[in-house]
């Protein structure tokens, strides 16, 4: 067994683990899977998920040399499946784009439930205002407004979250 050295990202891990899986289902790339939500949106994510990538018969390229495109079969919660139908052109143009190539034309449809998803975190607390005014103070010399609200924020909830476990 070979051994590395260094850090291995968390992706890294999750795509060797998920990949064969994956492949089995067509998809190349779990990126397809991984990014649904970031290619189709939000709105179409809650009621959507890719359930495969079904290839051509045959040979996989066509007269010029290119791969032929594949379909890509969505699941989708019944009533919506009209809305997504409607939108395919879309799913297609918005999947081959995030791929970077003409990997999807064109979406079948499966009518049915989708696989539960894991019930969302509550969100974290407020900080308390010691630490809010803490947290100012420390960022004060960073020139970048964004950065330094977003800054502002974590520091304050790490020292609201430190002092609650004190």
């Amino acid at each position: 067994m070979q051994r590395r050295r260094g850090a291995t990202t968390l992706s890294d891990i999750l795509n060797g683990c998920l990949a064969p899986t994956l492949r089995k289902q067509g998809f190349g790339e779990s990126e397809i899977v991984t990014g649904w939500a970031e290619i189709v949106g939000p709105r179409l994510a809650a009621v959507s998920a890719p359930i495969r990538l079904v290839w051509p018969g045959g040979t996989r390229r066509d007269a010029a040399g290119d791969p032929r495109p594949a379909a890509l079969a969505v699941r989708v919660e019944g009533a919506f499946a009209l809305e997504l139908q409607h939108l395919a052109p879309l799913v297609i143009e918005r999947v081959n784009a995030h791929l970077g190539w003409r990997c999807v034309d064109r979406v079948t449809l499966r009518q049915g439930p989708l696989p539960l998803k894991p019930a969302r975190a509550a969100p974290p607390p407020a900080p308390d205002a010691a630490a809010l005014a803490a947290a100012r103070a420390a960022t004060e010399g960073v020139a970048d407004e964004a950065l330094r609200a977003a800054l502002t924020r974590l520091g304050a909830r790490v020292a609201t979250e430190r002092r609650r476990k004190d």
